[in-house]
C-alpha cells in the first residue's frame, strides 16, 4: 500500500469568516489580550475547536487580518509560514490558531489551567475539559471490523515512520508493552508476526481506554504517567502483526480491561467528539 505525503498547510480556497465564530470564550481565558497579525504568505488559515490540525474547523482567517491573542496553550506541532511551534493561540471567539502562523512582538501569555465545578482531583484522574484530538493527521487505511478483517478492532492511520503519534485526549498511561513473538519489537514486523508489537493504552475518564499500536521504539511514557491531550506517547513505526509503518488505533469503552468486546469504531467515536480521523482538505 502506498503511504501518502502530509501537508500542514492552509485551506487554499477556503471562505473568509466574517464577524464572530459563534463559539464562547472559555472561562479561564479572561487575559489581557495580545494584537497578532496572521501570516500565511498567501491563503487563508483555519481554526480549530481545540489545539490541534485534526480538530473540528471553526472558520477562517485571512492572510494580514488583525487578531487579539487571548492566551497561548501547548498543542499539535505545526510547521507555520512564522514559524514551527507546538503552541496555539486562543481568540475571544473561543477558537484557536496555530502560533507558527501569527506574526507578533511578543507571545501572548499562556493560559491558566482550567477548572471545572466538581471536578475531582484524586490519583488517576485528569481534568478532562481540553478535549480531543487525532493522534496523527494521516490518511485512513483498513477500517473497523471490515468483512474482510472481522477481527480489526480499530482503524489504521497509515503515518510516515518516525510520525508523532499523540494522547488523544488526556489520561493516565495504564498498559506499556512489547507484544509479539520473541519479545522483540525494536524491528519490523510482518504479516506473519503476532499481536500489537510496541503499544500504549490510556485511560481517559470516565471508562474510556485508546490503544496505539505498532510503535517503532519503546514508548516514551511510562505506566501510571498523566498525560495531556497531544503529549507525544511514542512514534510510527512497524512491530509486530504490520506490513509497513502505520498508527493501528482502537477505542474501548466501558469496563476495564480493553478487549475485543469492548472495542468500538474509532472513527465514530473520534467524530462525535469533534476530532475526525483521516487526512482532510481543512489540516492545517
Amino acid at each position: 500500500m502506498r503511504l501518502l505525503g502530509i501537508g500542514l498547510g492552509v485551506l487554499a480556497g477556503a471562505t473568509v469568516l466574517s464577524g464572530t465564530l459563534g463559539g464562547v470564550l472559555p472561562a479561564h481565558a479572561a487575559n489581557a489580550p495580545t494584537t497578532g497579525v496572521i501570516a500565511t504568505g498567501h491563503g487563508p488559515v483555519n481554526l480549530r475547536a481545540t489545539p490541534s490540525s485534526a480538530a473540528a474547523k471553526r472558520g477562517t482567517l485571512p492572510n494580514g487580518r488583525s487578531v487579539s491573542l487571548v492566551c497561548r496553550v501547548t498543542g499539535q506541532q505545526v510547521r507555520g509560514y512564522v514559524r514551527s511551534s507546538n503552541q496555539w493561540d486562543l481568540l475571544s471567539t473561543g477558537a484557536y490558531v496555530s502560533d507558527g502562523y501569527v506574526r507578533r512582538a511578543v507571545a501572548p501569555q499562556v493560559c491558566p489551567s482550567p477548572t471545572s465545578p466538581g471536578a475531582s482531583t484524586s490519583p488517576g484522574t485528569t481534568d478532562q475539559t481540553t478535549g480531543w484530538m487525532a493522534p496523527v493527521v494521516a490518511p485512513l487505511g483498513d477500517g473497523f471490523r471490515p468483512p474482510s478483517r472481522p477481527t480489526h478492532q480499530g482503524v489504521d492511520l497509515l503515518a510516515a515512520r518516525n510520525t508523532p503519534i499523540r494522547s488523544a485526549a488526556a489520561g493516565t498511561v495504564i498498559t506499556v508493552t512489547c507484544n509479539t513473538a520473541g519479545g522483540n519489537c525494536d524491528v519490523d514486523g510482518s504479516m506473519t508476526s503476532t499481536g500489537c508489537g510496541w503499544y500504549v493504552e490510556v485511560l481517559h475518564q470516565p471508562d474510556v481506554i485508546t490503544r496505539y499500536c505498532h510503535l517503532g521504539h519503546r514508548p516514551l511514557v511510562q505506566v501510571g504517567q498523566e498525560v495531556t491531550e497531544g503529549q507525544v506517547l511514542g512514534y510510527v513505526g512497524s512491530s509486530g502483526h504490520s506490513s509497513g509503518p502505520h498508527l493501528h488505533f482502537e477505542v474501548h469503552v466501558g469496563t476495564r480491561p480493553a478487549t475485543n468486546a469492548n472495542a468500538i469504531d474509532p472513527v465514530a467515536f473520534m467524530r462525535t467528539h469533534g476530532a475526525p480521523l483521516g487526512l482532510t482538505a481543512g489540516s492545517q
